[in-house]
């Protein structure tokens, strides 16, 4: 819901200085034209001002690649990135009529302000309404050291879920992308990969992706890490016993080390809600006090909605696949 800046403090020098350090110049002028990116769109307001209208940013982005005949943005070299960081600029510059920052101390607190005021903007807005949250609290600003998920195959950022937030199940889950940082996973950029060898064999059928092409295009991070999915697997089951609840964590790999950078209690769907809630308390995790607090009245009216027959869904053909975006499912002919 609000607003995040990455790789602050970067500039025409200290681009240098942290391609020196990394000994990866490549990396040092990605994170760069992120931070350019992500400070114009949060601090500067260059952002798109209707639905109708794309990301600035993001079209420059695919300009540079139509031109350089490359259809990722981890296929763009450094001078491409180089040329990019130059293009950002130009666009800041012609739209809003001055210069990107170069002080780190007028970023930061740019960043810090842009931060405080999104919590007036419309997303946080509408979530505390839906959640019954006071406008006078206010909001923190966190200000944290980097990992960088951006610095090579061994690095990489992702989301993973204890429990399966849409059924409830028990099931370990989420995404990964490597090379990445920060927004990637959701920007719909490029296609996530799943944490679990279970979840991506799931996903490739879905997805109706051959399994040779989903081990070698698309392979879990249990197959291609397992060093660190096992210290992530490690990570999340005590998180979830020393929060008592479902948890929804970010994480980064930075050169094969894992770094866990959040984690909260999980949105669920209502059906997830009260599963959760009654296999904890038969876990002995939580009481019937609890689990009876964890069923909210206003979510309960989702279970009351018409759904399809399991044992009809197994004997079912599918014609069509797609992201269930209400609680239940219709029935009726198709015309």
């Amino acid at each position: 819901m609000m607003d995040t800046i990455l790789n602050l403090g970067l500039n025409d020098e200290a681009v240098a200085g942290l391609a020196s350090k990394a000994n990866n110049e490549r990396f040092a002028w990605d994170s760069y034209r992120r931070f350019i990116q992500m400070y114009g769109d949060v601090v500067m307001g260059l952002k798109p001002v209707s639905k109708e209208e794309h990301d600035p940013f993001e079209v420059v982005i695919d300009m540079l690649k139509e031109k350089k005949g490359v259809e990722l943005d981890t296929d763009l070299t450094t001078d491409d990135l180089k040329e990019l960081v130059q293009r950002f600029k130009g666009l800041i510059r012609a739209r809003i009529g001055r210069e990107f920052p170069t002080d780190p101390w007028e970023q930061l607190w740019g960043s810090v302000m842009a931060v405080f005021q999104s919590w007036n903007n419309d997303r946080a807005k509408v979530y505390r309404e839906l959640n019954d949250i006071p406008d006078s609290w206010g909001t923190a600003v966190n200000v944290q050291a980097m990992v960088f998920g951006n610095l090579g195959n061994n690095s990489g950022t992702g989301v993973a879920f204890t429990r399966d937030a849409g059924t409830g199940e028990d099931l370990f889950n989420g995404e990964f992308l490597i090379n990445a940082q920060g927004e990637d996973v959701v920007a719909g950029t490029r296609t996530p990969q799943q944490i679990t060898l279970e979840g991506s064999k799931r996903w490739a059928q879905l997805a109706m992706v051959s399994e040779e092409d989903r081990r070698t295009r698309f392979p879990s991070l249990e197959e291609l890490m397992p060093d660190i999915y096992r210290q992530l697997l490690d990570a999340e089951t005590k998180l979830e016993n020393h929060y008592k609840d479902m948890q929804d964590v970010e994480f980064t790999i930075q050169e094969g080390r894992l770094w866990m950078l959040q984690t909260r209690s999980g949105k669920r769907t209502g059906a997830a809600m009260v599963r959760i809630a009654m296999e904890m308390l038969r876990q002995g995790m939580i009481d019937e006090k609890e689990a009876l607090r964890r069923v909210g009245p206003d979510r309960l009216n989702e279970l009351l909605h018409p759904v399809f027959d399991p044992a009809a869904i197994k004997k079912a053909r599918s014609i069509a696949h797609g992201l269930p975006a209400s609680p239940g499912a219709a029935t009726g002919q198709i015309v």
